[in-house]
């Protein structure tokens, strides 16, 4: 296993939240907003479950494609229940691809930037996605923003 996956998978285990609701989600958006505009990232912020949409925000420079990244990257993370990042580097580790899963590359997108949001004693509950930077970057950008809400 590569270190990148482990440090991906050691992040998982870390950003258990003790709770998110509409408000919880509101914060977070707007912490991301907020990091973004500071160092003018040309974004799309996404905060969704599978049933609804939280938050989202497409700030100056980002393009329609980057809402389309967003998607799909959402759309691996709450189907694998884990980030886009680590679906994507066990992908590569592997020699695969999403179409292994029968998943279309129009629908899904093992791209980092979605990170799932799990609640302690529940579960996965919904996904922050950062699309609009290099993947690296989208993930580690959402990462950051969940680490700040649990030092808090």
């Amino acid at each position: 296993m590569s270190d990148l996956i482990a440090q991906l998978e050691r992040e998982a285990r870390e950003m258990i939240l003790p709770h998110f609701d509409e408000a919880a989600a509101l914060a977070l958006g707007q912490a991301l907003v907020a990091r973004a505009q500071e160092q003018s990232m040309p974004v799309v912020i996404n905060i969704r479950s599978a049933s609804r949409t939280y938050f989202h925000a497409a700030l100056p420079g980002s393009a329609p494609l980057n809402d389309q990244w967003a998607r799909r990257k959402s759309n691996t993370a709450l189907m694998f229940g884990a980030a886009s990042f680590l679906v994507g580097q066990r992908n590569i580790a592997k020699g695969e691809t999403m179409a292994k899963d029968g998943l279309s590359s129009a629908d899904y997108a093992d791209h980092g930037g979605a990170v799932p949001i799990v609640v302690a004693g529940v579960g996965m509950v919904a996904v922050a996605t950062v699309s609009g930077l290099p993947q690296a970057e989208d993930h580690a950008m959402v990462v950051a923003a969940l680490r700040a809400m649990l030092a808090i």
